[in-house]
């Protein structure tokens, strides 16, 4: 099965070069996409011949992986997995998702939740919102709806590639289960993030995602 790694980076200087050479170890096809950083990171990728596209402008983390299924989709890629450039999604557990994948599954999570307990946080507690949400609209169970860590196959490849209008990764999640797509998580672990700043760093930011994602799956999905 041809895998491609699709990698959005913003931001990512202190982080993009242990990431992509640990992936590199693995021998994975990968894509780094640069959603118009404004730090260092396109130097960087530059510097080291990384393969990646330099996005003019900025995009947002939907936008960028639907630029990567275009290239997954126009270079014969059967499976494609995404994983966060600031290297908390671990790459020794791609196969795990790719395996998945290569076994029927449409989509593929990486989830820190299958095997181990949910801590009572009030980041938790969002989560806990959007699985319950999930699951009154599609009756469906799942466990890490926010995890970036996933993997699709060729059919979404293929879709995402031509229509992809989805706000963040538990809404897309919602639409999957209930159009009838393959959905599977499996247990990974997550590391810190060692450098940089998260986009959900300000209160602000992450109320105002749990409420898109909150009105998006109620109204949308």
């Amino acid at each position: 099965m041809k895998t491609l790694v699709i990698i959005p980076a913003y931001n990512e200087q202190d982080n993009i070069v242990k990431l992509v050479e640990e992936i590199r170890k693995y021998d994975y096809d990968y894509l780094v996409i640069n959603d118009c950083s404004k730090d260092e990171t396109a130097r960087i990728l530059d510097e080291h011949h990384f393969s990646h596209f330099d996005l003019p402008i900025n995009l947002g983390i939907a936008g960028v992986t639907r630029v990567g299924f275009l290239y997954a989709r126009d270079n014969g890629y059967d499976c494609v997995i995404c994983i966060d450039g600031d290297g908390q999604h671990q790459p020794k557990y791609i196969s795990l998702l790719e395996n998945e994948i290569e076994n029927g599954m449409d989509y593929c999570v990486g989830s820190r939740f299958v095997n181990e307990k949910k801590p009572r946080n009030m980041r938790m507690f969002g989560s806990r919102i959007l699985c319950a949400l999930i699951k009154f609209k599609t009756g469906k169970k799942v466990t890490d709806p926010t995890s970036g860590m996933r993997a699709l196959g060729r059919r979404l490849i293929e879709d995402f590639s031509q229509s992809m209008n989805f706000y963040a990764e538990p809404d897309t999640i919602c639409y999957l289960l209930h159009q009838g797509y393959k959905v599977k998580e499996v247990q990974v672990k997550m590391k810190e993030r060692e450098a940089g700043v998260s986009y959900f760093h300000s209160p602000f930011k992450s109320m105002y995602f749990m409420l898109a994602e909150i009105m998006t799956i109620l109204f949308v999905r």
